[in-house]
């Protein structure tokens, strides 16, 4: 009897906790009898001249690599199959191309680790191709629907709350207002989480209006009740009171949320007469090997993925709510972004905390 083939990749942003979740899922299918193909750099693997994948045994998966960073498989946010850009410029749809490539490997199943935009691009290209997927969200931004939590988001709260941990203390030696601006794309999770657990003053997130006033008010009562320091945290996709993006534009043309912590910086300094400095986190927040908890969730999503599979659900993300992981239809999973919920406990927190949101 021939042995099923499994292949699995990561795809989009890197994240921490990725390398437990491909060392979950070939333990799991190793109990199974199957083979697991690893795709190097996403799918865009399989489409170079020589197909790039290596196939994954147990025995490479010792203790070190769980504990790793980025991915051993490689990954690329910028290959749709859809529209993919040649080197030339052109843009091709390749995606027969890549159906093909997983028919001839002989590929019966395929796990996608990756965020809401890989999984609409890969979910149109297995209905196309009539291949069997599963899914498993990762995003330090956690903006993927009826999940509770994605890979790699636990690392990066974990890692801003430590930037305003080490910020406090230069902040009060200097009599100065530290703005920490951090990633999360168009969800303000981490800004959130990690503003109430590092004792920001104000935490600035997209899903909510403020204006320079009402920042500036909250830094003057800081000072009024003998504090010399103040701490804001926010998120990179916070608009101008105005409502104007700050977006920088890479090599190539990509354009990417950044400057909104410059912009601040500047209008609080003039509003406040506060010295005032900003750091952007930045990449830092990706780069970490994962914590505990990104280990456990990375752990329990790669076995359920490879139980699903043995179960023949396809179509499939695993995902954790209310303590336990579970498993929602793709199609659900990409409606809609999951964006803080104003209404919500963690924002009732925080505003019982004295902290601003700058409204």
């Amino acid at each position: 009897m021939k042995k099923k083939k499994i292949a699995i990749f990561t795809s989009g942003g890197d994240c921490a906790g990725l390398n437990a979740v491909v060392r979950a899922a070939v333990l799991r299918a190793d109990s199974f009898g199957w083979e697991v193909v690893g795709l190097l750099n996403g799918t865009a693997g399989l489409l170079e001249k020589k197909p790039q994948y290596k196939i994954l045994k147990p025995e490479q998966f010792n203790g070190n690599i769980m504990r790793m960073g980025g991915t051993i498989l490689g990954t690329t946010n910028s290959r749709d199959p859809f529209a993919y850009k040649m080197d030339n410029g052109a843009i091709v749809d390749r995606s027969d191309e890549l159906i093909k490539a997983f028919k001839d490997l002989e590929i019966d199943s395929i796990i996608g680790i990756g965020g809401d935009g890989s999984f609409a691009i890969l979910n149109k290209l297995v209905n196309q191709g009539g291949l069997n997927f599963v899914a498993i969200p990762k995003t330090i931004d956690n903006d993927v629907f009826m999940t509770d939590f994605s890979v790699g988001y636990d690392t990066a709260v974990s890692v801003a709350t430590e930037a305003l941990d080490r910020l406090q203390p230069t902040a009060a030696s200097h009599d100065r207002v530290m703005i920490l601006e951090v990633m999360g794309r168009d969800a303000g999770h981490i800004a959130l989480n990690a503003g109430i657990a590092g004792g920001a003053d104000v935490i600035l997130i997209p899903e909510i209006k403020y204006s320079i006033e009402k920042i500036a008010q909250k830094i003057k009562e800081v000072k009024a009740d003998g504090r010399n320091f103040a701490l804001i945290i926010v998120s990179e996709a916070v608009k101008t009171p105005e409502g104007k993006k700050h977006e920088v534009v890479y090599h190539g043309g990509e354009t990417r949320y950044g400057g909104i912590g410059d912009y601040l910086g500047v209008k609080i300094a003039k509003a406040t007469g506060s010295e005032t400095r900003v750091t952007v986190l930045g990449h830092v927040q990706r780069g970490a090997g994962p914590s505990y908890n990104d280990r456990l969730l990375a752990s329990a999503f790669g076995v359920r993925a490879v139980d699903l599979i043995k179960e023949g659900k396809f179509g499939r993300m695993v995902a954790w709510q209310n303590e336990n992981v579970v498993d929602v239809a793709i199609e659900d999973a990409i409606a809609k972004c999951h964006t803080v919920d104003i209404d919500g406990m963690l924002v009732h927190t925080a505003r019982a905390l004295g902290i601003s949101f700058g409204e």
